[in-house]
């Protein structure tokens, strides 16, 4: 009931502002959204269940399935975790035994092949027979999934890291919670090690790796998700936007003089810029990488490239993108690394053809929350690598909509077989402008 009480009193804050500001009622949805209704709804009415005649007796279980992306079931009270069955079970003695639920606990619950790859969790409403507790946990826990599309740099974020920055943030802002994670891969582990602490500062439970038996004070399993790579501040407690949560990783990985001094313009130095490549063999590489990086250094950038992989260390990566004015890329999971940029630097992102929803939902839209200088260059058919096999005037790149057809499997043939080859006469005036944008960054910078 921890997240139900929370978010039924932010409710209560704003209908009460409401009712002072004399707002027509029939408005609200303008004002703060649908899906705020729809959580105050729900929050209203589990704390009305929860509240109601001690006669009876409401399932210490409870489960929340109403939204796209996510499931998020809590267990109120003591509850025991069998990691070998993955069986969470409440051990109130109090309330009639129901059916058990079981939940998937990842952000992309409708994607089939992502859930391929996450283990479910059953969660039952009475205690198995002679339960017992191989250790008792002074924290509530929080059980999710590092599964699914984990592997993918911009997944590991936008369906990983950034759920439970708002999960924390919505139901245990103290950070007294016990992560306790299913799916949970060494490296996972390893690489995200300094972000889970900052989270919580009890020590992660790797369920995979656990034997015995965990009893919890309660247990809320799933993570809460607003979109790809988003938070929305209106559906947390305490508003937090992406913003907050790239200065939550600036506290992770960028505090202690971790991040290099900037260039000084004062001292004739020139705006750094990042500049990321990937491998041919994983599409949307630049296949004139040299001459863009000559070009970037005549228009008055310091070019450092960056080809980051899974074991590149993510404080190596903050130390080399937080100490730059500005980033340059073509589409795809590397340039999730912006969220280590400095709000006022820029972002320049290459769009290759059929890419433009998922460049401006991924990193477009993104780079501006998190107070980025946003600049996009969509690439011609001449520039794609795919003109080559299929011809300039092809439909595959007249209409890249009608060749996909709503089926994710054709975008295949736009993310892992085309290449960029820069017109950089017509790239040129981007790269520039972003110059102009990272050089006043950097002036300002200086002054401030």
């Amino acid at each position: 009931m921890r997240i139900a009480s929370a978010v039924a009193a932010a409710c209560l804050g704003l209908l009460v502002m409401i009712l002072a500001l004399d707002v027509n009622l029939m408005s609200l949805t303008d004002l703060i959204g649908i899906q705020v209704l729809k959580g105050c709804a729900w929050a209203v009415n589990l704390r009305a269940s929860a509240s109601s005649s001690s006669e009876i007796h409401a399932s210490p279980v409870s489960c929340d399935r109403s939204h796209a992306t996510y499931d998020l079931c809590t267990v109120d009270g003591p509850a025991l975790l069998d990691p070998a069955t993955a069986t969470i079970s409440s051990l109130d003695r109090t309330s009639p035994p129901r059916a058990p639920v079981k939940i998937r606990p990842y952000t992309r619950k409708r994607d089939r092949s992502a859930l391929s790859g996450v283990r479910e969790v059953t969660i039952a409403s009475s205690p198995p027979p002679n339960a017992t507790c191989g250790a008792t946990q002074a924290a509530p826990a929080l059980v999710f999934s590092a599964g699914g599309y984990t592997g993918n740099f911009f997944h590991e974020f936008s369906d990983g890291l950034v759920p439970l920055f708002i999960t924390v943030e919505s139901i245990f802002p103290d950070r007294d919670v016990t992560l306790a994670v299913v799916d949970c891969r060494d490296w996972w582990l390893r690489r995200y090690a300094d972000v889970l602490s900052h989270f919580s500062r009890r020590p992660v439970i790797n369920l995979d790796r656990q034997k015995e038996t965990l009893c919890f004070p309660s247990i809320t399993v799933g993570l809460i998700k607003h979109g790809p790579m988003t938070i929305d501040p209106k559906l947390l407690p305490h508003p937090k936007s992406l913003r907050d949560f790239a200065s939550f990783l600036d506290g992770v990985y960028g505090g202690g003089g971790a991040v290099a001094p900037l260039p000084s313009a004062a001292a004739g130095g020139r705006p750094r810029l990042v500049l990321v490549s990937r491998p041919r063999s994983a599409g949307r590489a630049f296949l004139n990488l040299g001459e863009l990086e000559a070009l970037a250094e005549r228009i008055g950038f310091e070019v450092r490239r960056f080809a980051p992989n899974r074991g590149t260390r993510l404080a190596e990566s903050c130390r080399l993108v937080r100490g730059s004015h500005a980033m340059v890329g073509v589409h795809g999971a590397a340039m999730t690394h912006a969220v280590f940029l400095r709000p006022g630097s820029v972002l320049l992102q290459v769009v290759p053809v059929g890419t433009t929803w998922l460049s401006e939902a991924y990193f477009g839209r993104p780079a501006r929350e998190m107070g980025l200088e946003y600049v996009e260059y969509r690439i011609g058919a001449n520039e794609s690598s795919l003109a080559e096999e299929y011809g300039a005037d092809s439909v595959v790149l007249r209409d890249p909509r009608a060749v996909v057809g709503g089926e994710w499997k054709n975008m295949r043939l736009y993310l892992k077989t085309q290449n960029v080859r820069l017109d950089l006469g017509r790239f040129r005036a981007s790269l520039e402008r972003a110059y102009v944008k990272a050089k006043a960054f950097m002036e300002t910078g200086e002054s401030s």
